[in-house]
């Protein structure tokens, strides 16, 4: 058996090769015109591979199925258990073929958030400590909004020519979540976000986009540095 250079490169520890980070998004969901259907997916992809380049960790990889709330129907979702599943599946291939011990699951996609209450048996099933990154969401505001725009200029995704188009929100009524009355009125927070949709509108803004990302990015780097105090 070949002896591992565990130290070799740049990288925060040695023991940052006993932690994964692990993307999870949404590929198939409507953004308005601007944005392509895996936008959280590539969110999410890029904030967690970018924190596994800084600090040496294991960049595992994106799950594929995401979850939504029943009141929201903007794209292809499945059940959270199947998610919780897939998850559990990933996790339990990573540990065996890449000796993890603790995971960062770094989540863009809002509906995603119910996955949270599993996390307790999804650590049972795999024997890993999990936790899960959710910083970017409570940050970006509004889906479909100022911030996913502003951070998809930087990434390179966002289709300029259709902002003056992503307040349509007649055609575009995914939006700020605006079309969805039931979800508004049972959740303080999409109420929120759609009035600021329907009130202010959207803009796009460099700066922005890029001090989201490096939030996320550097919350991740926060929570490996703690994985590694114990």
């Amino acid at each position: 058996m070949v002896e591992l250079r565990y130290t070799a490169g740049n990288i925060i520890n040695p023991n940052v090769h006993k932690i994964g980070i692990l993307a999870l998004g949404s590929h198939l969901e409507n953004h308005g015109p601007a944005l392509p259907i895996d936008t959280d997916a590539k969110i999410a992809s890029y904030i967690a591979l970018q924190s596994s380049l800084e600090s040496g960790a294991k960049f595992l990889g994106i799950i594929y199925p995401a979850h939504e709330i029943e009141e929201i129907n903007h794209g292809v979702h499945f059940s959270i258990e199947e998610v919780a599943n897939n998850i559990i599946e990933a996790l339990n291939s990573a540990k065996k073929y890449l000796a993890i011990e603790k995971v960062i699951i770094v989540n863009a996609h809002g509906g995603n958030i119910p996955l949270f209450a599993y996390i307790d048996s999804i650590e049972d099933k795999t024997q890993l400590d999990i936790i899960i990154n959710n910083k970017i969401v409570e940050s970006e505001g509004p889906h479909g909004g100022s911030g996913e725009l502003s951070m998809c200029k930087i990434l390179g995704i966002l289709n300029e020519d259709e902002i003056a188009n992503q307040t349509n929100l007649i055609e575009f009524g995914e939006v700020g979540l605006s079309k969805f009355k039931k979800a508004r009125k049972n959740d303080p927070g999409i109420e929120e976000g759609a009035y600021e949709i329907e009130n202010n509108g959207v803009y796009v803004d460099d700066t922005f986009g890029k001090q989201l990302l490096n939030l996320a990015i550097n919350s991740v780097l926060l929570e490996v540095e703690k994985l590694l105090d114990y």
